[in-house]
């Protein structure tokens, strides 16, 4: 166990906590830039980690009936094929010499940036989108379309954290709060929680069988974040949302630009 990845996990569990956020969109850039792992296996290795880690929240969720589970169906439907293509994609390309060296680095990486960029932008927009999704009449998508685009949302989603273990927190909510304005926010939490976990599990495990998670660097991480998320979640009402929010906001900008345009 390496105890730097312990303090890693301690803090990005401390603003998951806080924040409700920020997981795979932290995570996976610290490994990378500040502890030169691979972005294949700090990807592969998130995603586990947080299958892990929102398991939990699924159990607490679940007991105050806040999931709908018909929407998370619709989701799955979408995201357990798009996972299972990429896995499928990244083991028929490893094996080629292009893909392998810096062009296999490069995908995850782009994959990530444009991931962090998406969820700063949610971030930021999110009040506002949920407002014009509330106050718009008659709703922004027709109920017949409703479960088609969620099937493609899933899709989209599944692809994503898939390439770069990002987008089933803030960007899976701020869509699903356009689709379902009229679902309550705690509803709409809990079904992308709920969807999360058997999401990043089926990814987690396609990466683990191309080699690309560290099990000693999970059981590093686990160890700090576990009691990291349950501070956060206590310092929750004692240190103002908006500040850290912000803050979170700003660092996915700058480490999502990053890895876009200076590779």
């Amino acid at each position: 166990m390496d105890f730097a990845y312990s303090i890693a996990g301690l803090g990005v569990g401390l603003v998951v906590g806080l924040t409700g956020v920020g997981g795979g969109s932290l995570m996976t850039p610290l490994l990378v830039l500040l502890f030169g792992i691979t972005p294949a296996t700090a990807v592969g290795t998130d995603l586990l980690y947080a299958s892990i880690t929102k398991a939990g929240g699924v159990a607490v969720h679940g007991f105050k009936k806040t999931i709908d589970w018909k929407i998370v169906g619709l989701l799955a439907a979408g995201s357990v094929p798009a996972s299972l293509l990429v896995v499928w994609y990244l083991a028929t390309r490893r094996s080629e010499a292009a893909v392998v060296g810096a062009g296999f680095s490069s995908l995850f990486s782009f994959s990530l940036g444009i991931m962090l960029l998406l969820t700063a932008l949610a971030l930021v927009f999110r009040k506002r989108l949920q407002q014009w999704a509330e106050h718009r009449s008659p709703e922004p998508v027709a109920v017949s379309r409703k479960p088609l685009y969620t099937v493609l949302l899933g899709a989209f989603i599944g692809a994503a954290v898939s390439l770069s273990s990002v987008g089933a927190g803030a960007v899976g909510v701020t869509a699903l709060i356009l689709l379902y304005p009229k679902l309550p926010i705690v509803r709409i939490v809990g079904t992308d929680i709920a969807h999360a976990v058997p999401l990043t599990l089926i990814a987690g495990l396609g990466h683990a069988s191309l080699g690309h998670v560290d099990l000693n660097l999970l059981g590093s991480l686990l160890i700090g974040s576990l009691p990291g998320v349950a501070i956060g979640s206590l310092l929750a009402t004692r240190l103002p949302e908006i500040f850290v929010r912000h803050s979170l906001v700003v660092l996915l900008l700058i480490t999502g630009g990053r890895l876009v345009f200076l590779r």
